[in-house]
């Protein structure tokens, strides 16, 4: 009875949390796509001996890729730019070229397709790379390819994901960047059919409580969806939870000025009540039931 819930209003609730959060289109600002045709000179000019020109082509197909109005992403198949893209992930004496193949594939590098297969240790690989745009644009990518569900989610955690990922989470990182590694670390939270590797949870779970203090919006409301994924796979996970030391830090922000965040941190919360009664003992001796007064009251009826 404790663990009943009226799974249709929590499916929708999740599902519309979930478009948002499952990928992300790295959308070129303030850039021109007056022409949005694929040129038939493509992959000549991509394979081109003239670095400028090399250049200029791989950037015309991130841009088109990029695009938020239908990208056409068939045109660029069948010009054969995508082979040649993969390849020059490869290019570490270019980094400019390899930042922008690296862009370019990032909104395409997706699904179970043999193109996943191909790029995924490329991407990693990219982690370690000197150049820290580089190092973003690989992070997002693997977000990408992590966000289309548990199997390629433990297809790139059996690779070593996990470690290089956890090891930008720095004093020196640019907030942009944490954003986009906190992102990741979410899609690494979600599905629970299967659920992540116990080894990833308990590995995931110190940064984030380090995550938690942060005070940017986009990583706090993250960090606590994490939490909240993580909670919603039963007692051992629950357990898991607790045991990092991160209740006494989640609780306040039942109380957070940001609706936002006011919206994950009850469903964390909730969901780890649902644990055994030793369980939501821990939570009501943090004095939980202080902070439901005024959601309770609050303007928003969700």
């Amino acid at each position: 009875m404790r663990r009943h819930r009226n799974e249709v209003t929590v499916e929708l609730r999740k599902n519309k949390r979930d478009e948002h959060l499952l990928k992300k289109r790295n959308v070129p600002e303030e850039e021109s796509l007056e022409d949005s045709d694929v040129d038939a000179d493509f992959k000549a000019n991509a394979t081109s001996d003239n670095p400028v020109v090399q250049l200029s082509a791989v950037q015309a197909a991130r841009k088109l890729l990029s695009s938020d109005r239908n990208p056409p992403i068939d045109d660029l198949i069948k010009s054969g730019i995508l082979p040649i893209l993969v390849k020059y992930l490869e290019r570490d004496d270019n980094p400019s070229l390899q930042f922008e193949a690296a862009w370019a594939l990032t909104n395409r590098a997706s699904g179970t397709s043999a193109l996943t297969q191909a790029v995924v240790y490329l991407f990693l690989r990219l982690l370690h790379s000197p150049h820290q745009n580089v190092c973003e644009q690989a992070v997002w990518a693997l977000g990408n390819i992590i966000g289309d569900g548990p199997q390629c989610r433990d297809y790139v955690i059996s690779l070593g994901v996990v470690k290089p990922l956890l090891s930008f989470i720095n004093p020196s990182i640019p907030i942009t960047f944490l954003q986009n590694v906190t992102w990741v670390i979410v899609n690494l939270c979600r599905n629970k059919d299967p659920p992540p590797p116990m080894e990833t949870v308990q590995e995931i779970l110190p940064a984030l409580c380090v995550l938690i203090y942060r005070t940017d919006l986009n990583i706090l409301v993250d960090t606590v969806w994490a939490l909240s994924y993580l909670t919603d796979g039963g007692n051992d996970q629950i357990r898991m939870v607790i045991d990092s030391g991160v209740v006494p830090f989640l609780l306040p922000l039942l109380s957070h000025q940001e609706v936002k965040v006011q919206k994950a941190a009850p469903r964390a919360v909730g969901n780890i009540v649902t644990g055994t009664d030793e369980q939501t003992q821990i939570v009501l001796n943090c004095d939980v039931l202080s902070h439901f007064p005024n959601l309770l009251l609050h303007p928003k009826d969700k």
